[in-house]
């Protein structure tokens, strides 16, 4: 018998917010369980299991991102947009580390994450349309942005850049200057070598 009040959407708050207060790697099924008072065999009415439970927060993340980054750039293009997006997605990391950790976990193709994460894909597009570039540009610069935030915020997270006299934010900032400078003067494209 279903506990009452317990939901696959009430157990997927709970375990988000777990998460972020003790580490998206730490949480299972039984962290969840303590939080309600209930025993673990009680929560799979809700969910699967555990991988299910992390795909939910995942989703959640992803949507919670998605929705931030576009309001961030609503109304902006070129080197504004780039900076409201890329300060979008590091004040998210910065808030919600656990939830920011489910964001970045490898996501079944057809799975509601992994639908939710195409949006962060048609964003970063909509953000480049101030750039004027076509394809395969483009691609490459979703992918260079991509890497440049996430790199950036990951090791930011992890206290690489805790020990170094250099403030964290002209780095940040010179990181975003640098991106604009790149998109502004994209290369022309060479042409793929046959293997």
């Amino acid at each position: 018998m279903a506990r009452a009040g317990l939901s696959a959407e009430v157990l997927t708050v709970a375990a988000a917010e777990l998460a972020d207060e003790i580490g998206f790697e730490r949480l299972t099924l039984g962290a969840v369980a303590r939080r309600f008072g209930v025993k673990e065999p009680s929560l799979y009415s809700h969910v699967k299991n555990a991988q299910a439970l992390r795909l939910h927060v995942a989703a959640v993340a992803l949507g919670e991102l998605a929705d931030r980054i576009a309001e961030a750039v609503a109304g902006r293009s070129g080197r504004d947009a780039l900076t409201a997006f890329a300060a979008a997605y590091r004040d998210y990391a910065k808030e919600h580390p656990g939830r920011f950790a489910a964001a970045r976990m490898t996501l079944p193709v057809e799975s509601r994450a992994a639908e939710v994460a195409r949006r962060h894909s048609e964003l970063t597009r909509a953000l480049l349309r101030g750039y004027a570039l076509g394809e395969p540009a483009e691609t490459d610069a979703v992918r260079l942005i991509g890497a440049t935030v996430l790199g950036f915020v990951t090791l930011e997270a992890g206290g690489s850049y805790s020990h170094h006299p250099r403030a964290v934010e002209a780095s940040w900032g010179a990181a975003v200057d640098a991106l604009d400078v790149a998109l502004r003067n994209w290369p022309v494209s060479r042409p793929v070598p046959n293997p």
